[in-house]
């Protein structure tokens, strides 16, 4: 069932916002299905349907937590923090909550952003973890010691090998059913060639092309007991160093990648204004992305979302409240350069070392001469912050070895197709799992991806 999220651009009628606003999903949905059984336009049906799915992700465990359980959680784990302390993250808009039922709630990973994202609270924790910390001071190293070898050298080559796995977790196996799974695999692009399926459980059914704009392997069978799908693949990783000089930017610039792309890539005035006012009367393209690029690093505090698809409009979701992840970073940056004819597109997939492997997404633009270089919004914030600024600038223009390209686009159909509303109908990194009268969402599945090897070459 292939949504066109374009349609989310279209307004919900008032009582259903009241509704939901309030946190009345039961509500909302029948105010919703009182919409769909009179005779509506075309446009504003789909929109409703589409409000449906969104509720149904939003109602279910995403936001778990009352401000009671929200304050436990952090008066458990933080050294003499006290309801006042909570109250206000809550008023500037640190800490995600909603009301559901008119009562406050948190967001499932706000502690866990709170303290990832605030060195004060950090400082706070009462019970270190240890081998995280020490994880964290590992991955550092390994992005300061990828910059000095890229100056050094000019480049960087990896033969990476990848394992990832997904399964349903025990409440929601329907043990016997038909089951329809896809896992996201490497696919070829300018830093990646050389793509091997090394191994699968069970046998993969289909294989999209290596081109593909989002790319999975397909299982399709009876489910097992307690059966996990897993996929294990290799692929060669190769980038170049480049500085990039505004003196030496062409005058004339493709005119590629600058469409807009409801419901999130799309030019709306707000973002118009913000736009002009960081571009003033400037008009070179590798001058423009800079200032595009510091914007989002320098402004835009980093904060774990919730799923993509509640989000109605992403870039100017990031450029209004100033918060987001890699994502979310990326689209809007990718938003101002189209806006400013300069070509732009996103990557996603998997950040992979030794010592974590996880989801990421980031963004490439086009400056004439130089071709296609990479903006990596989240990364290049994080070296601000931490006072980094050789990271900050090394992530304009450059990217690093440690990462597994899935996707080149988003809000595309999967090869076969998905009979359901995927999980996550914008990007492809986790997997997707459907039976053959619904799909599973993020919440009812267990997901890993792990580095097995890196190797130079």
């Amino acid at each position: 069932m292939y949504q066109d999220l374009s349609y989310m651009r279209i307004p919900l009628p008032e009582d259903v916002l009241k509704l939901k606003s309030f946190g009345d999903f039961e509500g909302a949905l029948k105010m919703i299905d009182h919409f769909l059984s009179k005779d509506i336009p075309q446009a504003l049906r789909k929109r409703l349907e589409i409000e449906k799915e969104i509720i149904r992700v939003v109602s279910n465990d995403e936001y778990p937590y009352t401000y009671e359980e929200a304050l436990e959680i952090m008066t458990a784990h933080l050294k003499d923090f006290k309801e006042e302390e909570l109250q206000y993250l809550k008023e500037i808009s640190a800490a995600d909550w909603i009301y559901i039922d008119g009562t406050v709630h948190f967001q499932r990973l706000f502690y866990d952003n709170l303290i990832t994202t605030r060195p004060d609270l950090a400082a706070r924790v009462m019970v270190e973890d240890a081998d995280g910390a020490q994880a964290d001071e590992l991955n550092r190293k390994l992005l300061n010691d990828n910059i000095k070898y890229m100056k050094e050298h000019g480049g960087r080559s990896a033969r990476i090998r990848i394992r990832a796995t997904i399964k349903a977790k025990k409440e929601f196996e329907e043990v016997g059913r038909k089951v329809r799974v896809h896992l996201p695999v490497p696919k070829i692009c300018q830093q990646v060639s050389n793509i091997k399926i090394l191994s699968s459980s069970p046998e993969i059914t289909y294989i999209a092309p290596e081109d593909a704009p989002q790319r999975t392997v397909y299982f399709e069978t009876e489910l097992q007991p307690d059966q996990e799908f897993m996929v294990e693949y290799a692929y060669d990783y190769h980038v170049d160093y480049v500085e990039l000089d505004p003196a030496k930017a062409a005058d004339e610039q493709p005119d590629f990648c600058l469409e807009e792309q409801a419901p999130h890539i799309v030019f709306t005035p707000y973002l118009r204004e913000l736009r002009d006012e960081l571009a003033g009367d400037e008009t070179n393209p590798i001058i423009l992305a800079r200032r595009f690029y510091d914007f989002v690093t320098t402004k835009v505090m980093y904060s774990y979302m919730r799923e993509y698809f509640t989000l109605e409009c992403i870039p100017e979701y990031c450029a209004v409240n100033q918060k987001g992840d890699c994502g979310v970073q990326a689209l809007l940056f990718i938003t101002l350069c189209r806006m400013s004819g300069i070509p732009a597109r996103w990557q996603s997939g998997l950040y992979a070392t030794e010592y974590y492997t996880g989801c990421h997404d980031w963004s490439q633009f086009y400056a004439a001469p130089y071709g296609w270089v990479y903006a990596d919004l989240s990364f290049g914030g994080r070296g601000w912050r931490s006072g980094n600024i050789e990271r900050w600038n090394y992530y304009f223009g450059n990217l690093d070895i440690f990462r597994m390209p899935a996707n080149s686009e988003i809000q595309t159909e999967f090869m076969p197709e998905k009979k359901w509303l995927r999980g996550d109908p914008i990007d492809n990194q986790r997997g997707e799992f459907e039976y053959e009268d619904h799909g599973l969402l993020y919440s009812q599945l267990e997901v890993s991806q792990k580095l097995i090897s890196m190797e130079e070459i």
